[in-house]
């Protein structure tokens, strides 16, 4: 059987233009007469036509390439502890691991930054004598303090959420939580009825005084983490436990794991870093992808395949397109923008060069080691 190659090195240079429906290769003279007669933006429309027909194959070739995706595990963070998705050859199941003891705790820990978002526009615009006032920005406080300080039209909305956080430490006995996240959750919400009475009775606040409930209820925040933390990290490892062993040792070898979050919480993400130890420990360098974005996608799952295909067909072209030159071709697999190097060469700059990424490997705690054997 001829092979493509072997077909049409056979040929003539005529019959194989003829062959592949061109023409045979035009003289001199008639190119120079057909250059004549075409104007600068006919010739570089018919440039920029070129790249338009490669962005068209690439397109049709990752179209293509998501149905052969398999077996990929994508995480979209939300307040539950995570959506997460089995993408194999069978077809797709999604699940929320995580049990509700995460989403409880974090909601209340959350209540300073709550009451923060109520008065912060209203906060006046001059740093005052905090511990951490040198790693206050001024102009960011400039542009977040947008308010007049002496208006209090924070009262209103501020009493809204105390209504929210009132009916929340009626039913906390019940909620049936630990005996300590009770109580931590309660002392929290205390507080901040405490500091939301006198703030409205004095119809002032200021940085001080809502850096004094801050600070007062960390200890109780931190309680709030430390469950969260533990809910979390033994749903994420169940759920990797029994989609290991249904997919089977050879395939999960070679499992893709792709979790989107926002940028503000990218770096060490929480659920990067538990799944990471349920990979093969010998891809997960490249095959646990954080994917942050602006807000969360409406389609998370096809969001996460679409840019899975782009990373995958662009490790194997990296090779082929580039075979002459490692260094472009690991630009073209990863992050970097083809052409960083050399804008930084002409620029005669190197301190623009992104950071490493960060190597989950490298974490040693012993409360994230998965107990699935690898």
């Amino acid at each position: 059987m001829a092979t493509r190659r072997g077909f049409i090195g056979g040929a003539t240079g005529v019959g194989t233009a003829a062959l592949l429906g061109y023409g045979a290769t035009p003289s001199a003279a008639d190119t120079s007469v057909e250059a004549a007669a075409v104007s600068q933006e006919q010739a570089r429309e018919s440039m920029f036509a070129v790249n338009s027909g490669m962005r068209a194959n690439y397109a049709t070739l990752k179209a293509e390439l998501i149905k052969h995706l398999s077996p990929v595990v994508v995480v979209q963070n939300d307040a539950k502890g995570g959506r997460f998705t089995l993408v194999t050859k069978d077809g797709q199941e999604s699940v929320n691991p995580v049990d509700q003891t995460f989403e409880l705790a974090k909601s209340i820990a959350h209540v300073p930054l709550g009451i923060f978002s109520v008065i912060a526009s209203y906060l006046a615009d001059k740093i005052p004598n905090l511990p951490g006032a040198d790693r206050i920005d001024p102009h960011d406080l400039v542009m977040v303090a947008f308010n007049d300080d002496t208006s209090t039209a924070w009262i209103e909305p501020l009493h809204a959420y105390a209504a929210k956080l009132t009916t929340a430490r009626g039913n906390l006995a019940a909620a049936n939580l630990p005996a300590a996240l009770t109580t931590s959750c309660g002392n929290i919400l205390d507080a901040a009825l405490a500091f939301i009475e006198t703030s409205v009775a004095a119809e002032h606040f200021d940085m001080k005084s809502f850096e004094d409930f801050s600070g007062g209820v960390y200890p109780d925040i931190r309680v709030n983490m430390e469950h969260a933390s533990r809910a979390q990290i033994a749903g994420v490892r169940d759920i990797m436990k029994t989609w290991r062993a249904k997919t089977g040792e050879q395939a999960w070898a070679d499992l893709y794991c792709v979790v989107i979050s926002q940028w503000t919480t990218s770096v060490l993400n929480q659920n990067t870093i538990i799944i990471k130890d349920c990979m093969n420990a010998a891809k997960v360098a490249t095959h646990l992808i954080d994917l942050p974005g602006l807000e969360p996608p409406a389609d998370p799952v096809f969001t996460a395949l679409d840019n899975l295909a782009r990373i995958v067909q662009d490790n194997v072209a990296a090779e082929m397109v580039f075979p002459k030159d490692t260094v472009v071709a690991d630009a073209l697999k990863g992050q970097q923008d083809l052409l960083s190097d050399e804008i930084l060469d002409q620029l005669g700059s190197t301190s623009l060069k992104a950071p490493a990424a960060p190597s989950y490997n490298t974490l040693t705690s012993t409360s994230a080691v998965c107990p699935v054997k690898h």
